[in-house]
C-alpha cells in the first residue's frame, strides 16, 4: 500500500510544483501598455471583488449545512451493526470531509480565476510580437487551473485516506467515512457555477443588446458601460465556476470508484480501493506533458496545436493506466483482469474524444447544423430561434448513444475480467476514470478561452493597430471552439461520473443494511420519487434562466440610462460608468444564486425525509429506493436537458459568427440582427443553466452518498 500511496502524494506535490512554475513563467512575461493595464486592472478588482463576496456567501451556506450534517449523523440517526464506525466518530469524519471539500473546492476556484485575470494581459501584450508567444502564455495561464485543480483534489481524497488508514481504520471502511468530501466540494461547485454563471451572462446579455443590437457598436467597444462587466464574467463564470466543477467531478469519481472497490476487496485487497487515485495520479502527469508541448508557427492554425498536445496527454494517459492496471489489478484468480480494465479506460478516453467530434459537429459553422441556424436568420428572430431549438432537440440523440456504448461495453469487459461477473460495475468506472484521465488538459483549454476572450477585449479597448486585434481574434475563435467542446467533455463525463456514482450508492445502501435493492417504478413510491427527480432538473434550469433575465434586465436599463444622460460616450468625449454596471450584476447574481442553489440541494433530502419518516416509516429500504428513483432519473433527465441548451446556445452563438464573416449581408445586416437576438437566448442555455446542471447531475449523487445512511 505505502508505494502507491508514496506515488499518488509525489504526483501530486509535483503537479502542484509545476503549477507555481507555470505561474511564475507567465508572471514574468510583458504586461503590454498602460492603457492595457488600466483595462486590465478594472477587469482584476472587478473579478476580485465579485469572488470574495461570492465565496464568503457561499462559506456561510457551506457552514451552516456542515452543522446541520454533523447533528443528523451524531443526533438523529441510528446506529446499527453494519456502520463503518460509531455514530460520533462517522459525524466527526464525515464533517470534516464535507468541510475539507468545500475548502478544497473554494481554493480551486479562486486559484483558476487568479491566474487568468493575470494571464490576459500578458496574452494580450504578447500578440503584439507573435501568436505563438500568445497562444502559450493563454495555454499555460490556463494549465495553472487545470493542474492545481486536479491535483488539489487528488491530495486531498489520498490525504484524508491516508489519515485514516494511520489512525487504524480498515481500508474498506474509509471510503464510506470521506464521503462528504465529495458532497462538499459539489456543494461549492453548484454556488460557483451559478453564481459566475448569471453574473457572466447578465453582462453580456445587457452588453450585446444594447450595444450592438440597439446602438449597433462592436462587441468589446470601449464606448460600451457593460463592456468590463462582460469581460468581468468571462473569468468568474468559465474560470472559477468551471475550476469548482472539475474539482468536484474528479474528487467524487474518485470515492465513487474507491466505494466500488471495496466490493472487490476478495480479488484485490487494498489494490482495488486505491487503483482510482493511482491512475488519476498518472494522467495529471500525461496531461502535464502534452500541455508542455504545445507550440505553433504565425501561419499554422492555433487549433491544430492544441489538439496534437491533447492526443499526447491521452495516449499517454491510456499508457498510465495500463501500467496502473497491471501493478494494482493483476490476481493470481484472474490473470487477464488487468488487460479488461485496462480496455475500459481506453475506452473512457475513446469516448472522450467521440463528445468532442460530436460537440463540434453540432457547434461548428463548417457543418450542417449551425448553417442551418444561419440561413433561417434571413427571415427574423423567430425562424432563427426555431432553428436553433430543433438542432438542440436533435443533437442529444448522438450523446446518449455513445454514453449507452461506452456504459454496456465497459460493464460487459469489467463483468469478463472476474469469476462470477462480479467486476461489471468497477468497469463502468474505470471507464469514468479514462474519460477524466486529461482532465487536467481539458480544463486547461477551457480557460485558455477566457483568458484570450479578455485578450481581445484588452486589445479593441485599448484600440491596438488591426494586425494584432487579428491575432487575438484567431485565438479567441479557436478559445469559442474550446469552450464549446469542454461543455461537451463536461456532461459526457458528467453522465459516466453520475452512472458511477448511482452504482456507489446502492453499494453503500448494501453495506449499511447488508441487504442488496434493486429499483422498482412499478412501485407507487418508487414512480413518486423518480418524477420529482424529473421535476427538479427543470425547476432548476427554470430558476437559473430567469435569474439571468432579471439581471440583465437590470443591466440593460443602466446602459440605456448611461447612453441617454451621456450622449458624449457614443462620440467618445464622456467617459462611460463602467462600476455601475459591475456592481449591479454583483449584486444581482449574489442574490439569484441562492434558490436554485437550495432547491437542488434540499430536493433529494426532502425526498428521503419525507419518505422515510411519513410515507413508508415501516420498510426504510422504500425510502432508499425511491430517492435512488430520484437520482436515477433526475440524472437521465439532466443529461438530456444539458446537452440540449449546450448545443442548441453553441450553434447560436456561432451561427452569429459564421454571418459576422460576410454571409447573409455580414454585420449589420437583418440576419445579423436575427442572429444575434438568437445568440441572445442562447447565452442563459450554454453558459448558466447547461453547466450548472453538470454540477447539479453530480451533486444529487454525492448527496444521496452523504445521506443515505439517514434515509435507512
Amino acid at each position: 500500500m505505502k508505494p502507491a500511496l508514496v506515488l499518488v502524494f509525489a504526483a501530486s506535490l509535483a503537479a502542484l510544483a509545476v503549477a507555481y512554475w507555470l505561474i511564475q513563467w507567465v508572471m514574468a512575461k510583458d504586461t503590454g501598455t498602460d492603457e492595457m493595464r488600466k483595462i486590465s486592472d478594472a477587469i482584476k478588482s472587478g473579478a476580485e471583488a465579485f469572488l470574495r463576496r461570492q465565496n464568503k456567501t457561499i462559506l456561510v451556506l457551506a457552514g451552516a449545512f456542515a452543522v446541520l450534517l454533523f447533528v443528523l449523523y451524531a443526533f438523529v440517526r441510528s446506529h446499527n451493526e453494519h456502520d463503518p464506525a460509531m455514530p460520533m466518530t462517522l459525524a466527526f469524519w464525515t464533517t470534516l470531509s464535507f468541510v475539507m471539500g468545500a475548502l478544497c473546492s473554494v481554493s480551486a476556484g479562486f486559484m483558476g480565476m487568479w491566474v487568468s485575470i493575470r494571464s490576459n494581459i500578458r496574452t494580450a501584450s504578447a500578440a503584439r510580437s507573435s501568436l505563438n508567444d500568445a497562444l502559450r502564455i493563454a495555454l499555460r495561464g490556463g494549465a495553472v487551473s487545470g493542474i492545481f485543480v486536479t491535483a488539489l483534489s487528488l491530495f486531498g481524497v489520498g490525504g484524508l485516506f491516508a489519515l485514516l488508514k494511520l489512525l487504524g481504520y480498515g481500508v474498506d471502511k474509509i471510503p464510506f467515512m470521506i464521503v462528504g468530501y465529495g458532497f462538499g466540494a459539489s456543494f461549492v461547485a453548484l454556488f460557483a457555477q451559478l453564481g459566475g454563471g448569471i453574473y457572466t451572462k447578465a453582462a453580456d446579455v445587457g452588453a450585446d443588446l444594447v450595444g450592438k443590437v440597439e446602438a449597433g457598436i462592436p462587441e468589446d467597444d470601449p464606448r460600451n458601460p457593460a463592456v468590463v462587466a462582460d469581460l468581468v464574467g468571462d473569468n468568474v463564470g468559465d474560470c472559477a465556476g468551471r475550476g469548482a466543477d472539475l474539482f468536484e467531478s474528479t474528487a467524487a469519481e474518485n470515492i465513487g470508484a474507491m466505494i466500488l472497490g471495496v466490493a472487490l476487496v476478495p480479488f484485490f485487497g487494498w489494490k482495488g480501493i486505491l487503483f482510482p487515485l493511482v491512475a488519476r495520479a498518472l494522467g495529471i502527469l500525461a496531461s502535464i506533458a502534452g500541455i508542455v508541448y504545445v507550440r505553433t508557427d504565425e501561419d499554422k492554425d492555433p487549433m491544430t496545436a492544441l489538439n496534437i498536445g491533447y492526443y499526447i496527454a491521452s495516449v499517454l494517459a491510456a499508457a498510465g493506466f495500463a501500467f496502473a492496471a497491471r501493478w494494482l489489478l493483476y490476481t493470481d484468480q484472474a490473470p487477464n483482469a488487468w488487460l479488461y480494465y485496462t480496455a475500459c479506460g481506453v475506452i473512457g478516453i475513446l469516448t472522450s474524444q467521440a463528445f468532442v467530434y460530436i460537440t463540434q459537429y453540432y457547434t461548428e459553422y463548417k457543418y450542417r447544423p449551425v448553417l442551418s441556424i444561419a440561413e433561417a436568420s434571413q427571415t427574423g428572430p423567430a425562424t432563427n430561434i426555431i432553428a436553433g431549438v430543433s438542432v438542440g432537440f436533435e443533437c442529444t440523440a448522438l450523446p446518449v448513444v455513445v454514453i449507452s456504448i461506452a456504459i454496456l461495453a465497459s460493464y460487459k469487459l469489467g463483468a469478463a475480467a472476474l469469476p462470477g461477473g462480479l467486476g461489471g460495475l468497477f468497469g463502468t468506472a474505470v471507464a469514468t476514470m479514462g474519460m477524466l484521465g486529461t482532465a487536467a488538459y481539458i480544463l486547461a483549454m477551457d480557460t485558455f478561452g477566457p483568458i484570450t476572450d479578455n485578450a481581445g477585449g484588452i486589445v479593441e479597448m485599448s484600440r491596438q493597430p488591426e494586425e494584432i486585434r487579428k491575432k487575438t481574434d484567431r485565438l479567441d475563435a479557436v478559445g469559442n471552439t474550446t469552450k464549446a467542446l469542454t461543455k461537451g467533455y463536461a456532461i459526457g463525463s458528467a453522465a459516466l461520473a453520475a452512472f458511477l456514482l448511482f452504482s456507489a450508492y446502492m453499494d453503500e445502501i448494501f453495506n449499511y443494511t447488508g441487504q442488496r435493492i434493486g429499483v422498482d417504478i412499478a412501485k407507487p413510491e418508487v414512480f413518486v420519487g423518480a418524477m420529482l427527480g424529473a421535476m427538479l432538473v427543470f425547476l432548476f434550469s427554470g430558476f437559473t434562466i430567469r435569474a439571468v433575465g432579471r439581471a440583465a434586465f437590470a443591466v440593460i436599463n443602466e446602459v440605456r440610462r448611461q447612453f441617454k444622460e451621456k450622449p458624449g460616450i457614443m462620440k467618445g468625449t464622456d467617459q462611460p460608468d463602467y462600476g455601475q454596471c459591475v456592481d449591479i450584476v454583483t449584486l444581482g447574481a449574489l442574490k439569484a444564486m441562492v434558490l436554485p442553489g437550495l432547491v437542488a440541494v434540499c430536493g433529494p433530502i426532502l425526498v428521503g425525509v419525507l419518505f422515510r419518516v411519513f410515507i413508508t416509516p415501516e420498510d426504510p429500504t422504500i425510502a432508499a429506493e425511491s430517492v435512488a428513483a430520484f437520482l436515477m432519473i433526475g440524472t437521465v433527465g439532466g443529461i438530456l436537458l444539458a446537452t440540449f441548451l449546450n448545443n442548441s446556445g453553441g450553434a447560436w452563438d456561432n451561427a452569429k459568427k459564421y454571418i459576422e464573416t460576410g454571409a447573409y449581408g455580414g454585420k449589420r445586416s437583418e440576419p445579423h440582427k436575427a442572429a444575434v437576438v438568437g445568440d441572445t437566448v442562447g447565452d442563459p442555455f450554454k453558459d448558466t443553466a447547461g453547466p450548472s446542471l453538470h454540477v447539479l447531475i453530480k451533486l444529487l449523487a454525492t448527496i444521496t452518498l452523504v445521506l443515505a445512511p439517514l434515509f435507512l
